[in-house]
Protein backbone atom coordinates (compact mmCIF):
# COMPACT_ATOMS: atom_id res chain seq x y z
CA UNK A 1 0.00 0.00 0.00
CA UNK A 2 1.47 3.34 -1.07
CA UNK A 3 1.61 6.47 1.07
CA UNK A 4 -1.20 8.14 -0.89
CA UNK A 5 -3.47 5.10 -0.41
CA UNK A 6 -2.62 4.93 3.29
CA UNK A 7 -3.39 8.64 3.84
CA UNK A 8 -6.60 8.27 1.82
CA UNK A 9 -7.72 5.36 4.02
CA UNK A 10 -6.94 7.21 7.24
CA UNK A 11 -8.63 10.51 6.39
CA UNK A 12 -11.43 9.76 3.89
CA UNK A 13 -14.54 7.62 4.00
CA UNK A 14 -15.70 8.06 0.40
CA UNK A 15 -12.86 6.07 -1.26
CA UNK A 16 -13.66 2.49 -0.31
CA UNK A 17 -13.06 2.05 3.41
CA UNK A 18 -11.23 3.86 6.18
CA UNK A 19 -8.48 2.22 8.18
CA UNK A 20 -10.84 1.84 11.14
CA UNK A 21 -13.45 0.10 9.01
CA UNK A 22 -10.78 -2.15 7.53
CA UNK A 23 -9.58 -3.18 11.00
CA UNK A 24 -13.15 -3.75 12.27
CA UNK A 25 -13.98 -5.80 9.19
CA UNK A 26 -10.80 -7.89 9.54
CA UNK A 27 -11.50 -8.62 13.22
CA UNK A 28 -15.28 -9.00 13.31
CA UNK A 29 -16.56 -9.25 9.74
CA UNK A 30 -17.90 -12.36 8.07
CA UNK A 31 -18.05 -12.00 4.29
CA UNK A 32 -21.53 -12.72 2.98
CA UNK A 33 -21.20 -11.95 -0.70
CA UNK A 34 -20.28 -9.61 -3.49
CA UNK A 35 -22.39 -7.83 -6.10
CA UNK A 36 -21.82 -7.19 -9.80
CA UNK A 37 -20.10 -3.84 -9.07
CA UNK A 38 -17.51 -5.45 -6.79
CA UNK A 39 -19.01 -4.14 -3.54
CA UNK A 40 -18.45 -6.63 -0.70
CA UNK A 41 -21.07 -7.28 2.00
CA UNK A 42 -20.38 -8.33 5.60
CA UNK A 43 -22.09 -9.06 8.88
CA UNK A 44 -20.70 -9.73 12.34
CA UNK A 45 -20.86 -13.17 13.96
CA UNK A 46 -24.26 -12.70 15.65
CA UNK A 47 -25.68 -10.80 12.62
CA UNK A 48 -26.50 -7.72 14.67
CA UNK A 49 -24.59 -5.46 12.23
CA UNK A 50 -24.51 -5.52 8.43
CA UNK A 51 -22.37 -3.32 6.20
CA UNK A 52 -20.94 -2.86 2.74
CA UNK A 53 -17.41 -2.05 1.61
CA UNK A 54 -17.71 -0.17 -1.68
CA UNK A 55 -15.48 -0.94 -4.61
CA UNK A 56 -14.25 2.58 -5.25
CA UNK A 57 -16.31 5.68 -4.58
CA UNK A 58 -18.87 5.26 -1.78
CA UNK A 59 -22.24 5.98 -3.35
CA UNK A 60 -25.31 4.39 -1.78
CA UNK A 61 -27.22 4.20 -5.06
CA UNK A 62 -24.61 1.69 -6.28
CA UNK A 63 -26.12 -0.91 -3.93
CA UNK A 64 -28.57 -3.08 -5.89
CA UNK A 65 -32.14 -3.51 -4.59
CA UNK A 66 -31.43 -7.12 -3.59
CA UNK A 67 -28.53 -6.18 -1.35
CA UNK A 68 -30.30 -3.07 -0.08
CA UNK A 69 -33.11 -5.27 1.20
CA UNK A 70 -30.64 -7.53 2.98
CA UNK A 71 -28.72 -4.61 4.51
CA UNK A 72 -31.95 -3.12 5.89
CA UNK A 73 -33.29 -6.49 7.10
CA UNK A 74 -36.21 -6.73 4.70
CA UNK A 75 -35.15 -10.37 4.39
CA UNK A 76 -32.77 -12.58 6.33
CA UNK A 77 -30.99 -14.50 3.56
CA UNK A 78 -28.52 -12.54 1.42
CA UNK A 79 -28.89 -12.65 -2.38
CA UNK A 80 -25.74 -14.80 -2.54
CA UNK A 81 -27.67 -17.55 -0.70
CA UNK A 82 -31.21 -16.99 -2.01
CA UNK A 83 -31.38 -14.82 -5.15
CA UNK A 84 -34.57 -12.83 -5.62
CA UNK A 85 -36.84 -13.81 -8.51
CA UNK A 86 -37.01 -11.17 -11.22
CA UNK A 87 -39.97 -10.32 -13.42
CA UNK A 88 -39.55 -10.05 -17.19
CA UNK A 89 -40.61 -6.38 -17.11
CA UNK A 90 -38.00 -5.31 -14.53
CA UNK A 91 -35.20 -3.06 -15.74
CA UNK A 92 -31.61 -3.58 -14.59
CA UNK A 93 -30.41 -1.52 -11.64
CA UNK A 94 -28.55 1.69 -12.48
CA UNK A 95 -26.92 4.03 -9.99
CA UNK A 96 -28.08 7.60 -9.42
CA UNK A 97 -26.32 9.75 -12.03
CA UNK A 98 -27.26 13.13 -10.53
CA UNK A 99 -24.24 15.41 -10.39
CA UNK A 100 -22.34 13.50 -13.05
CA UNK A 101 -21.86 14.33 -16.74
CA UNK A 102 -24.22 11.44 -17.57
CA UNK A 103 -27.12 12.98 -15.59
CA UNK A 104 -30.43 13.50 -17.37
CA UNK A 105 -30.87 16.94 -18.93
CA UNK A 106 -34.36 17.60 -20.30
CA UNK A 107 -35.02 19.54 -23.47
CA UNK A 108 -34.40 23.24 -22.85
CA UNK A 109 -32.00 22.61 -19.98
CA UNK A 110 -29.17 25.09 -19.57
CA UNK A 111 -26.82 22.12 -19.23
CA UNK A 112 -27.31 21.33 -22.91
CA UNK A 113 -25.22 23.15 -25.47
CA UNK A 114 -27.00 25.74 -27.67
CA UNK A 115 -26.51 23.41 -30.67
CA UNK A 116 -28.51 20.69 -28.89
CA UNK A 117 -31.29 23.02 -27.78
CA UNK A 118 -34.13 23.57 -30.22
CA UNK A 119 -35.95 26.13 -28.05
CA UNK A 120 -33.05 28.59 -27.99
CA UNK A 121 -32.32 31.29 -30.51
CA UNK A 122 -29.42 33.63 -29.83
CA UNK A 123 -30.15 37.33 -29.85
CA UNK A 124 -28.13 39.68 -32.02
CA UNK A 125 -28.61 43.45 -32.00
CA UNK A 126 -29.76 45.04 -35.24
Amino acid sequence: MGLKTFISRVFTWWNGQTLGTQLFTARRGVKVGEDAEGNVYYHNKDDSKRWVIYNGYAEASRVSPEWHGWLHRSWDDPPSVRPLPHKTWEKPHIPNLTGTPAAYAPAGSLRRSPAERTDYESWSPE
